[in-house]
């Protein structure tokens, strides 16, 4: 199976948030961000792929700025890194402002999504190659988010989780 870049799956989404999407203070409802989220981080998961993909976990979500009634929402996600059948994706919120064009970053969300076959039974994926330097910072935090994910489920040792071991390591030195 052929490696691919990680720009490779990049996708982005532009939405306006109107008065259905909002909470009564006129913000965007959290739910619905997520919705979006999940659909863009979906579409870099099967670019990455190109097979069909379920959404296997969501790891984080911040809300760290409100987002107003009438504002204009950009989401960006990419593949991070690739497992074996799983692939972690990285999804970037920006809200512009309708009145000034002023562009900030809102929000940020972590997400994982399995390859599936047309039996919903889980498939190999395409390797990962990071190119940029925050696409290798990705890439290798990446992996100690899912060492500590195993071990919070039961499904790892933490003797075995080496990444996270050398980062202790490192600061006990």
């Amino acid at each position: 199976m052929k490696s691919k870049f990680a720009s490779e799956s990049t996708a982005t989404s532009t939405h306006i948030v109107l008065p259905d999407d909002t909470n009564t203070l006129g913000n965007l409802m959290g739910g619905r961000l997520m919705y979006w989220m999940d659909v863009i981080a979906a579409v870099a998961a099967h670019r990455h792929s190109r097979r069909i993909v379920v959404t296997a976990s969501v790891n984080n979500i911040s809300f760290n700025q409100p987002i107003k009634l009438g504002d204009i929402l950009t989401l960006e996600a990419s593949v991070t890194r690739s497992f074996n059948s799983s692939m972690e994706v990285f999804i970037e919120v920006y809200t512009d402002d309708p009145r000034t064009g002023a562009k900030k970053k809102s929000n940020e969300a972590i997400f994982t999504f399995v390859a599936v076959d047309q039996l919903a039974n889980a498939i190999e994926v395409p390797e990962l190659i990071p190119e940029t330097a925050v696409e290798k910072q990705r890439f290798e935090a990446a992996l100690r988010r899912k060492q500590l994910s195993l071990i919070l489920a039961g499904k790892m040792k933490p003797k075995d989780a080496t990444e996270l071991k050398a980062i202790f390591e490192d600061l006990a030195e």
